[in-house]
């Protein structure tokens, strides 16, 4: 923005008040400049301004006006910039004396320093190299950035951050000199360093002291200085040459600080002065840096301070790498010894960034040169290296050990195949020690075979530790287990290993397994097997990229693979993996865009024409090979075929063009054979066949599958054949699974350029057919139907629209489909043809069927496309209707902003009428179509019909059918969001209002609920919800913003609510963490079975249910009884519920749940008295037991009915509700000692006199022990009761 724009700016709308002083000021000087006849030129500006400001700020008076003054300077900072830099110069003494005192007043705000930094700024950039040679102690430049820099360390931010800034912007302008550094570097440099050391001191200080409070606010000091640094650091020349030394020891020391902040800051600063000598003018100051930092090494004991060290150490490598890659890797040894000696100490964390720094320097300062092509030097530091490397394995590194496999593991990863030969020392060691049974770190060590294997290939790695397999020679051990990581970790090596060492391996293993015959499988037999199909599991791997394809992939290996794929159904997969991946790593060298030359590293040393070469080689074996591939394909179980399909398609894209057609033409005529022997397949075949997975499916099918699958390869001459096959098998419609697959081959030809030509051309044909078959279309194909019509529809010339309206209806229909993803292939055809008729075009009437031939043609429109759909509204039958429904509201949410108002409205008006309907299908869709209508339509359109859709909707809210209350309440919810509370509440009928009320009250819970916890719980769960729904239609229709009012959910939603909730106050505040152990035995920490019973949720006991559950009584017709006719067939069922004697005649109890209402209190006390109480066993001489036989004044000898004060006064006794037959479940009339329900039982008329069948006798229910110490009841428990005639 230039001057003019800013002070029109100023002088025209000043939007803050504190503008319009500014604005005053800019006013009266322009007047005055008026009035002196002088052009409004910076220079006249600058010199008013400068005037004015010198009699509002002076040293002497100090601010008389803070509000003039500080419009005066920000006018000044706007002026600045645009005056000459002659004129500044000059006049820099004067200017500086007049801005001083605005500088450096202690009253001074913060607008008015920032305006000030800013004129200063503009004043330093423009002075030239003579000035800055001034001292600071004359009046020059050096003092007013000798000030700035006391004012970069103020402790109001913004000060700071505008101080900062103007440095930066200072140092990043240097006057013209052959020195890299500005001329004020050092002084800034030398005076930032003593703020940091200052800081450092006094914080020293207070730690000693133990501070704690002053350290911290001393830290922002600290902090201050540090960003200081950064500034001075960041600046073009980067920090001077002279400071590097004294600045590294200041930031090592401040970096072991206990607040992290500082660490980072001092981190940071190290960072960006490497990043800044990355350039070829800084990097001269790189070697001192490195040397100096190098000299500051820490003891090896320091934990705090070498962690760090090590760390910069690293990046400044790294950087130096960048620079000059030849001599850093030179030093690489050096390096090595420098930071492995620190992998000797006991510190963990020292022990870490040691191995750290090492994968860094292997992974930063090896050139690519060095493993493309390295020369005889090079060799020797990787030699050197590779000593260093393995002497970290003896027994003086062991604690370091797990840190050493990483650094291993990275070494071999980033050296690749240069690993070879000079790495063989170390992976000897490592399986040396992995294949002892003692050693503890087996999984660190297969992860450096496994880098070995890849790097330098297995042939090598199986050299040195060979499998020894199938018998170990004496003193050695087998190797099996090195099996697993061969097939992990093969990778671009040579095949010609496999077939001379592995197949002969395998041979001779599934020789001995034919030679056990079909006796039963021994353990070695069955272990035999396996090994066979572990080696054949790391073929894939061979055949990933190989060296050797052309030499290797012979006549005779493909032979042996067919045999295999024939013979051995259980490595099927292992081979075709293989045959696969063979085919694919070729093409991806091909298929890679690559810009300039080749990056042999990348293609693992092969090159695009050697992969040309190596699918050439292929391609002769192809036609055979998919012959093999085909028998097995018709021989295998479809749920298997997945990678056979795919290896069949490999082989296709590479098979020269005349074999393919042949391939083609033999699979067409055996479809055709197969198509007139096989009879019709229908769903219910299909079905069965699903169930029991084992029968092979009709050959057609089978055949069918493989014309799809090579439709997508074949030359043009052969589509109408194709075509005509399509048109034959979709008209079929007794088997509605080959008719699924042929609808399948319009979206298959539609991936190829050639298949998309053709579907241009023949789109009439297709269009034709389509709607001839619409009538022969099956259910299961309706999927596939929708995207063959979606294809065409992608290709419909514009003279063809009338295929759309000829199709609509079915597409509409579709739109109901049981099937989802058939909805959903519905909905998105109704988009796309909507897409189509948006681009215009002529529809010709008469060509759509069922239409008279005088029909006049119509424009193509959005417009006309929403009649057409809507005309499916005057359907007869609910269905269409519903379907109709739903259709519009999917092209309404996709275009509603792109048709007329005028349209909407009428949509509008009919769905009104449709609200009304007493048809609960057309509802439901209805309820979907207001949804959306509240949620995408603009406001000014719903508002003024919210009342009369509001009448309509809340009839609906009180049917709880269909989940209908629920839906109008969401919908509620919407408006309330979009429209407010008190609109939708005055549309609203009376009657309806409480759920706007419950609406509102739960909005302000949830208001306050999210001030309370600053918003964390509301913003979580509306992350979750973009994944719930697979577009954002469904998203519209079916969502819901209502999950937090609890008011007429169901139980299902309220439970899934709940754990919602909790999952999200758990994330948002850290959650709980229990642990569940056994009542008899504490939980073992230090078991590996421990972290089983460790449970974010709070365990729950859980019921005890009884191992023996009893039986429901049944009449002699097998009815179930509830009641009984007298008083003991009442009392008996209820013996049987409640005891079953054992052979002794002792009663186990069935003990289930108290009644409702009765709390864990009343069991114990209820169990205690019958343990403990006045009726409880006692044992007397001998050990005997014996019984107390005194009647109490209470009665407990008989379960008469008692009257009210009985009860209660009982019920005081006992503490407990429930009689001492134990917490039974407290059923009517049953004694058994639970509270009384207040509903009567089916059949139980209301009784007269007491509270019958109350059961809560303490004699009637007493528990006694058998003489073999069981539980067991009283017999007079279930005696006859006084008083009670039974039910009715």
């Amino acid at each position: 923005m230039s001057l003019d724009e800013r002070l029109t700016k100023i002088r025209d709308s000043p939007k803050l008040e504190n503008q319009q002083q500014t604005k005053v000021v800019l006013v009266a000087i322009e007047s005055t400049l008026r009035e002196q006849n002088s052009e409004f030129t910076p220079t006249a500006y600058f010199a008013a301004l400068l005037s004015l400001l010198g009699h509002h700020v002076s040293s002497e008076n100090g601010i008389s006006n803070k509000e003039v003054a500080s419009a005066v300077i920000y006018l000044l900072d706007l002026v600045t910039p645009h005056v000459p830099a002659p004129l500044l110069r000059s006049k820099f003494g004067d200017i500086l004396a007049i801005l001083a005192p605005a500088l450096i007043h202690p009253d001074a705000e913060a607008p008015l320093l920032r305006s000030s930094i800013g004129c200063l700024e503009s004043l330093l950039i423009v002075q030239d190299g003579k000035a800055w040679e001034l001292p600071q102690t004359a009046v020059g430049p050096r003092r007013a950035v000798a000030g700035l820099l006391q004012i970069a360390v103020d402790q109001r931010p913004r000060v700071r951050k505008r101080a900062l800034e103007a440095l930066a912007k200072i140092l990043a302008n240097p006057p013209p000199s052959p020195s890299l550094d500005h001329p004020a570097a050092d002084m800034c440099a030398e005076s930032a360093l003593k703020m940091l050391k200052e800081g450092a001191e006094i914080a020293s200080k207070m730690k000693k002291h133990k501070g704690a409070k002053e350290m911290q606010n001393n830290d922002p000091a600290l902090m201050h200085a540090l960003h200081l640094i950064k500034t001075v650091a960041s600046a073009s020349g980067g920090w001077p040459s002279r400071k590097i030394d004294v600045l590294c020891e200041l930031l090592l020391n401040i970096s072991k600080s206990s607040n992290e902040f500082l660490t980072m800051a001092a981190f940071e600063i190290f960072e960006l002065i490497f990043a800044g000598m990355a350039d070829e003018l800084s990097s001269a100051k790189l070697p001192r840096l490195l040397e100096v930092i190098t000299e500051l090494q820490p003891s090896k004991t320091d934990s705090q301070l070498l962690p760090p060290w090590i760390a910069v150490i690293s990046r400044g490598y790294e950087v130096s790498a960048q620079i000059e890659p030849e001599d850093t890797f030179t030093k690489l040894p050096e390096l090595f010894d420098l930071v492995s000696v620190f992998l000797e100490s006991p510190s963990h964390n020292i022990r870490i960034s040691a191995s750290e720094c090492l994968i860094s320097f292997v992974a930063n300062l090896v050139p690519e040169s060095v493993i493309l092509d390295p020369s005889v030097y090079d060799e020797k530091i990787l030699e050197k290296v590779a000593k260093k490397a393995t002497n970290l394995l003896s027994v003086k590194y062991q604690a370091a050990w797990m840190e050493v496999f990483s650094l291993l593991s990275a070494t071999f990863e980033l050296l690749k195949w240069r690993a070879e030969p000079i790495f063989r020392p170390i992976v000897r060691a490592v399986g040396e020690l992995r294949g002892n049974e003692s050693f503890t770190g087996k999984k660190e060590a297969d992860a450096v075979l496994s880098k070995a294997i890849t790097a330098m290939g297995p042939d090598v790695v199986l050299e040195i530790l060979p499998l020894n397999l199938p018998r170990p020679p004496p003193g050695q051990a087998g190797r099996v287990w090195m099996l697993p990581l061969l097939r992990d970790s093969v990778h671009n090596t040579k095949l010609a290993h496999f077939r001379a060492e592995m197949v002969p391996l395998s041979e001779a293993l599934y020789q001995k397994v034919i030679e056990h015959g079909s006796k039963e499988k021994t353990m070695e037999v069955k272990v035999f097997e396996t090994v066979v199909q572990q080696i054949w599991s790391t073929l894939p791997g061979y055949c990933d990229l190989p060296l050797d394809l052309t030499e290797a992939f012979d006549q005779s290996f493909a032979e042996m693979l067919a045999n295999l794929l024939y013979g051995q159904a259980d490595l099927r997969t292992d081979v075709c993996r293989a045959l696969l991946n063979v085919v694919e790593s070729n093409k991806a060298i091909v298929e890679l865009e690559i810009d300039g030359e080749e990056d042999l590293i990348v293609q693992a040393r092969v090159s695009r024409a050697d992969a040309k070469k190596n699918l050439e080689h292929l391609a002769a074996f192809a036609s055979n090979m998919l012959a093999v591939l085909f028998n097995v394909y018709s021989q295998t179980l479809p749920q298997y075929r997945g990678t056979i399909l795919r290896t069949i398609n490999a082989y296709l894209s590479i098979v020269p063009e005349n074999e393919l057609m042949e391939t083609f033409e033999r699979v067409a005529t055996n479809l055709e054979a197969a198509l007139a022997e096989s009879g019709p397949q229908t769903q219910a075949d299909k079905q069965k066949q699903d169930k029991t997975q084992t029968k092979m499916p009709p050959m057609s099918h089978t055949l069918m599958d493989l014309v799809i699958t090579i439709s997508l390869y074949l030359p043009r001459d052969s589509y109408p054949s194709l075509f005509r096959m399509a048109a034959t098998l979709i008209s079929k419609d007794d088997d509605p699974q080959l008719q699924k697959k042929a609808y399948k081959l319009i979206p298959r030809l539609a991936e190829s350029d050639l298949g998309k030509a053709a579907l241009r051309e023949r789109n009439g044909d297709l269009q034709e057919l389509l709607l001839q078959s619409s009538e022969k279309a099956s259910a299961p194909s309706r999927r596939d139907r929708l995207a063959a019509i979606s294809k065409i529809i992608d290709f419909l010339p514009e003279t063809d629209l009338h295929f759309i309206p000829a199709i609509l209806s079915e597409v509409v229909i579709s739109a109901k489909e049981v099937n989802e993803k058939a909805r959903e292939a519905a909905y998105d055809l109704l988009v796309s043809m909507g897409e189509k008729m948006a681009l215009g075009g002529t529809i010709i009437q008469s060509k759509v069927p069922n239409m008279p031939e005088d029909a006049p043609s119509v424009e193509a429109s959005l417009e006309e496309y929403f009649t057409m759909v809507s005309a499916g509204l005057a359907a007869t039958t609910p269905h269409m209707i519903s379907a109709s429904i739903t259709a519009v509201t999917r092209i309404l949410y996709e275009f509603h902003s792109r048709i007329s108002n005028e349209t909407i409205t009428n949509l509008l008006e009919l769905m009104d009428i449709f609200l009304q309907n007493p048809n609960r299908e057309i509802v439901r869709s209805v309820l979907g179509f207001v949804k959306v209508e509240v949620i995408t339509l603009p406001v000014a359109i719903v508002k003024p019909r919210l009342q009369a859709l509001l009448k309509h909707l809340m009839v609906w809210s009180h049917e709880h059918k269909a989940a209908f209350k629920a839906k109008v309440k969401h919908i509620v919810e919407r408006m309330v969001r979009k429209f407010g509370v008190e609109n939708v509440e005055r549309a609203c009928p009376l009657e309806d209002r409480k759920l706007i009320t419950n609406i509102r009250k739960t909005r302000e819970q949830k208001k306050k609920k999210k001030n309370a916890d600053g918003g964390e719980e509301d913003e979580e769960p509306q992350e979750k919800r973009k994944g719930k729904f697979e577009s954002e239609y469904d998203q519209a229709v079916y969502g819901s913003e209502s999950e937090d009012s609890e008011e007429g959910d169901s139980e299902d939603e309220f439970v899934k609510r709940r754990q919602k909730e909790t999952v999200g106050s758990k994330s948002a505040k850290g959650g709980n963490t229990y642990i569940v152990e056994d009542e008899d035995e504490p939980l073992d920490l230090l078991s590996k079975k421990a972290l089983g019973n460790i449970s974010s949720t709070k365990p729950i006991r859980q019921r005890q249910i009884p191992k023996k559950l009893t039986k429901a009584r049944t009449d002699e017709d097998g009815k179930l009884i509830l009641g009984a006719d007298s008083d003991d067939e009442a009392a008996a069922p209820r013996a049987r519920k409640s005891r079953k004697a054992d052979a002794d005649g002792d009663v186990e109890m069935d003990i289930g749940e108290p009644a409702d209402g009765a709390s864990l209190e009343a069991g114990i006390n209820a169990y205690v008295d019958a343990i403990r109480g006045r009726d409880a066993a006692q044992r007397g001489q001998k050990g005997k037991l014996k019984f107390s036989n005194r009647k109490h004044q209470d009665g407990d000898d008989e379960m008469d009915v008692d009257d009210d004060e009985d009860r209660e006064a009982r019920k005081a006794k006992s503490g407990s509700g429930m009689g001492r037959g134990g917490m039974g479940r407290g059923g009517r009339g049953g004694g058994r000692g639970g509270f009384q329900s207040q509903r009567r039982g089916l059949g139980v008329q209301k009784a007269r006199g007491g509270n019958a069948g109350n059961g809560s006798g303490s004699g009637a229910g007493r528990v006694q022990k058998s003489p073999r110490g069981k539980v067991r009841m009283g017999n007079q428990a279930f005696g006859k009761m006084k008083g009670w005639s039974g039910p009715k």
